[in-house]
């Protein structure tokens, strides 16, 4: 059993974009055709993450000419080039597989601005829906 988690050690990346459900993101994946290897981006909004350790998977959604393209991606996988964070959400949810249901507007998930004040060094969080209110101190992550 210790040799089966050294190998999965070996093989889990190390250098990961944190992201979590609700997040809009732009997953860059290598795509072999033929004797060529290119990278392909697949950009939408993450709808579902499990399992853990190497076996961790996480899902995908974008509208592509008006149909719904969901795509599962390992998260250690040697094809995944690299994950890149467009925007973060706010969400209530674990999984929102109920964005599957939804069309337009209906789809939208609420923005989550995250900035640091310099002067004091905390993380401010500030939500899109109510730009008038003070932003609210977030615990500062070490």
């Amino acid at each position: 059993m210790d040799i089966i988690r050294v190998i999965e050690q070996e093989q889990m990346k190390k250098n990961l974009q944190d992201f979590q459900i609700g997040d809009f993101i732009r997953v860059h994946v290598k795509v072999k055709e033929g004797s060529r290897e290119r990278i392909q981006v697949f950009e939408g909004t993450v709808i579902a993450r499990r399992g853990g350790g190497i076996r961790e998977t996480f899902t995908v959604r974008r509208i592509s000419y008006g149909v719904g393209v969901e795509r599962v991606f390992p998260l250690h996988s040697p094809r995944i080039d690299h994950v890149e964070l467009v925007r973060k959400g706010r969400v209530r949810r674990a999984k929102l597989y109920y964005l599957r249901d939804r069309v337009g507007k209906a789809a939208r998930i609420r923005e989550k601005f995250v900035s640091r004040d310099a002067s004091r060094g905390k993380i401010l969080v500030e939500e899109a829906e109510n730009p008038s209110e003070t932003p609210v101190e977030a615990k500062q992550e070490n």
